[in-house]
Formats: C-alpha cells, sequence, structure tokens
C-alpha cells in the first residue's frame, strides 16, 4: 500500500456505517481524505455538486435508492468515481459502460488499484 502520491480528496457515499467506516479506514491509509460518508444520496448529491472533490466511491444502492445523480453530478465535473455493490456490475445503465465495479466485500488492495486505474485513464 501507500502508492499513492497524491492525497485525494474522496466522497464516499455508503449507507451502511460499518461498510462506510470499513472505505473510510482504507482511504486513510492510503493516504488520502475522505469527505463523508455521504449516507443518502440528497445529501450525497449536494457533496458532489458543491464540494471539493477529486474522487468518489458510490455504493449503488442506498437506502432503496440508486446512486447513479451522484454519479451524474461527478461526470459533469469531470471528477472520476468507481462503483461499489454487492451486486456487481448487473443492473448498472447503458451510460455507465466503462465505470469500475468494486465487487462488495472487498480488500484494501483492490481498492487502491482501481482509484490507481480510473486516475491514470483520465
Amino acid at each position: 500500500m501507500h502508492q499513492s502520491v497524491v492525497a485525494l480528496r474522496v466522497l464516499v457515499v455508503e449507507d451502511e456505517m460499518l461498510v462506510a467506516m470499513l472505505i473510510e479506514d482504507y482511504l486513510c491509509e492510503m493516504g488520502h481524505e475522505v469527505v463523508g460518508p455521504m449516507l443518502r444520496i440528497e445529501t450525497a448529491i449536494q457533496a458532489a455538486r458543491s464540494l471539493e472533490i477529486d474522487f468518489g466511491v458510490l455504493d449503488i444502492n442506498l437506502a432503496g435508492e440508486q446512486s447513479f445523480p451522484v454519479a451524474d453530478e461527478l461526470r459533469s465535473r469531470g471528477i472520476g468515481f468507481m462503483f461499489a455493490s454487492g451486486y456487481g456490475a448487473s443492473g448498472l445503465p447503458d451510460r455507465f459502460d466503462g465505470i469500475p465495479v468494486l465487487q462488495k466485500p472487498f480488500e484494501a488492495l483492490q481498492l487502491e488499484r482501481l482509484i490507481s486505474s480510473v486516475r491514470e485513464n483520465r
């Protein structure tokens, strides 16, 4: 770990607190700053629209709502992101083809590799 030379401000959108805390721990260990976690779509959209963010990790399903509006907001600002889901990429709209999906449960190294991959391909 600790390959990241650039510390990122990472928006975490996750409604399960234990998972959010785990992601936060992983990101902090990598030297990143966590924005959030955002537990609801409305607050996540506001954050994606207005806060200084370098990257996003978005749970697809938050309390029965999908995080796609948050992803659209990040994309419109040119901010890289990935989805995190227990269901993998199934059910993603076509407009998100090519966006990485981190399959839950995951380990820190998987998260770090995907962040690096998305950042390199921008």
